[in-house]
């Protein structure tokens, strides 16, 4: 399929009614408002393809970016690929799931994250702290850098409480993910839940509710017990 085809074919499965939700949920214009499993209808036909990924991407509409995460060649992304991607990722959805999904999957993951976290701009940072997030639940124990989440945990302790709305959002994802499914690092990220206390971030005009860490930690491992790391983080 080509861009036009699909972007012809994102239109026809737009709803207004998925549209207001999403608007509520951070997507901004320009977007059709097209359910995720619409998506997957057409990602079936595509497959996996990494230059149509990037021309998706590159339309700047928030229908076509996030499926353009799903279709992407993760490994073939280029750095400059995915910092191109961070800075246009200012749909919530974009830099929040999408950017971070094919981040944690390419050869650059890590790297970028802690670029990414102190960017001054909140979607950017935001984008960081959800690849680490994602890098906790793919990666094994022994692939990731335990000392530098360590680390990073303290960091959140110590700066959540003043960070930009978004930022405070994925940093407690943060948390979660590492308590969840790195095993060395479980009983470390629960004090820094316990540390961190309540967590406040405006939702908007949602229902949606800030995950308490600790919780959140002790249900997913209940689930998942023994812990096993996720084979995507795409959805």
């Amino acid at each position: 399929m080509t861009v036009t085809e699909i972007m012809a074919e994102l239109k026809s499965f737009g709803s207004e009614s998925i549209k207001k939700i999403l608007l509520k949920h951070g997507v901004k214009e320009p977007f059709f408002g097209v359910k995720v499993e619409h998506l997957k209808t057409i990602l079936k036909k595509t497959k996996t393809d990494y230059q149509l990924a990037l021309d998706l991407y590159a339309t700047g509409n928030a229908d076509a970016m996030y499926l353009a995460g799903l279709m992407a060649d993760d490994k073939k992304m280029t750095k400059a690929d995915l910092q191109t991607w961070a800075k246009q990722a200012v749909s919530q959805n974009i830099s929040e799931y999408t950017v971070p999904w094919v981040a944690a999957g390419s050869n650059y993951g890590y790297e970028l994250a802690m670029e990414w976290i102190n960017s001054p701009e909140e979607h950017i940072a935001a984008a960081g702290w959800s690849t680490f997030s994602n890098l906790a639940a793919l990666k094994s124990d022994d692939e990731l850098d335990l000392p530098g989440l360590k680390s990073l945990m303290a960091r959140v302790a110590k700066t959540i409480h003043q960070a930009d709305n978004r930022v405070r959002s994925t940093m407690n994802g943060f948390i979660i993910s590492t308590g969840a499914y790195v095993t060395p690092l479980t009983e470390y990220a629960m004090s820094t839940a316990h540390e961190i206390g309540a967590v406040t971030i405006d939702t908007g005009d949602t229902a949606c509710k800030v995950p308490d860490a600790a919780d959140y930690i002790v249900k997913t491992r209940a689930r998942n017990n023994p812990v096993k790391k996720k084979k995507t983080v795409k959805c």
